[in-house]
């Protein structure tokens, strides 16, 4: 027996290592893709071709009696890593005859990927981190675009710091509450201004398929190129204005992290054994505990700026506060089928969505279990 395992096994592993010089053999593809995507200024993200190659890979492994959905989740891992290896061949560059940019706060998270995609794109920037205002005045000189990547309690110190600048400068802001920041700015500089808020975390290391707010505030045709370029990245633009914004905000982010801070709290009160709990766990709250432990791991003031730098928020999280003392009163007189109704009109309301959500929910949940 352990002869005949040790051979089947043996068979396995030169398998395993034909895997892995065939991923060698793809990313190598990849990367000649990605230098001609840069040399002709193409779209690094073709989310038609991308679903092209899912499904035919998908009726292959049926008739091959593999899984399709263990299929699609090895191809968008790999397909993932494939936009990594194109990113390091560049991009090309949409606006060649820019000056200098200068990126305020480049040194964080934030600040350091926006360098790093600009840098690969062609342009010249600079960094102007807390430490090097000493020299602002040689840092900025020359210069035709300033992007301010600060937490949000700096940006109207930053503001007021900088010195005058030439009418073709653009500024934009990359805080996540607009109506504060970008009106500051308008009203400091005459000169093009945009505001845009990336809603990921730089920690993924690409832009494709994510998502980028933008909203218009002076002049817009001398930054159309920044925003033609992050197309280019492979991010999704969606344009709003500043109210809408900071109003959608404050449920995405400020009531959303609100909650999450809440839950770290109430464990935290209650004393709970989180070896234990998490030895117990299901796939659904060990993710909740992921979430919780992420928001956990980063910057406190960086969370306190965007729950409490808002004036929206605080009324969003007073009125999420009287919806679960509603529901608290069903849970207190027992009114099962109260609920129960309420339940099916959430049901209603989510409507075509609630299939999407729970085929996304089993990919997010299979992830779970190759955590260690």
């Amino acid at each position: 027996m352990i002869a005949e395992l040790r051979y089947l096994r043996k068979k396995i592993d030169k398998i395993d290592q034909n895997l892995l010089r065939l991923l060698s053999e793809r990313l190598a593809l990849v990367s000649k893709v990605g230098e001609i995507k840069s040399r002709y200024g193409l779209l690094i993200h073709v989310p038609d071709r991308e679903e092209i190659i899912i499904n035919c890979r998908k009726k292959e492994a049926v008739k091959l009696g593999i899984s399709p959905d263990f299929v699609e989740d090895i191809l968008r891992r790999i397909i993932n890593e494939s936009y990594f290896q194109e990113n390091k061949k560049g991009f090309k560059t949409l606006c060649p005859n820019l000056g200098p940019i200068v990126i305020i706060g480049g040194k964080g998270q934030m600040g350091y990927f926006f360098y790093k995609m600009l840098t690969l794109s062609g342009y010249k920037v600079r960094i102007l981190d807390k430490n090097d205002w000493i020299n602002a005045k040689s840092i900025l000189k020359d210069v035709n675009m300033i992007i301010i990547s600060v937490p949000i309690h700096l940006v109207l110190e930053v503001i007021k710091k900088l010195p005058y600048l030439s009418d073709d400068c653009v500024i934009v802001d990359l805080s996540s509450v607009k109506q504060v920041s970008l009106n500051a700015i308008l009203a400091a500089h005459t000169g093009p201004v945009l505001g845009l808020h990336p809603m990921f975390n730089p920690d993924y290391g690409s832009m494709v398929q994510q998502v980028v707010i933008y909203c218009e505030g002076r002049y817009p045709k001398a930054y159309q190129w920044l925003l033609q370029q992050i197309q280019l990245w492979g991010a999704r633009l969606h344009c709003c204005n500043i109210q809408e914004h900071d109003q959608y905000m404050s449920l995405i982010q400020g009531l959303c992290h609100f909650t999450t801070f809440i839950s770290g709290y109430f464990l935290l009160k209650e004393n709970i054994n989180l070896k234990k709990i998490l030895s117990f766990s299901s796939p659904i709250f060990q993710l909740k505990l992921i979430i919780m432990g992420r928001l956990f791991s980063q910057d406190p003031q960086l969370y306190a700026d965007i729950i409490m730098n808002s004036k929206n928020n605080l009324g969003l999280i007073q009125q999420y506060h009287k919806r679960i003392g509603e529901i608290l009163k069903l849970l207190e007189f027992n009114k099962k089928q109260e609920f129960i109704n309420q339940f099916k009109k959430i049901q209603n309301w989510l409507n075509i969505y609630k299939k999407d959500f729970l085929k996304e929910s089993r990919k997010i949940l299979r992830q779970i279990h190759l955590i260690k």
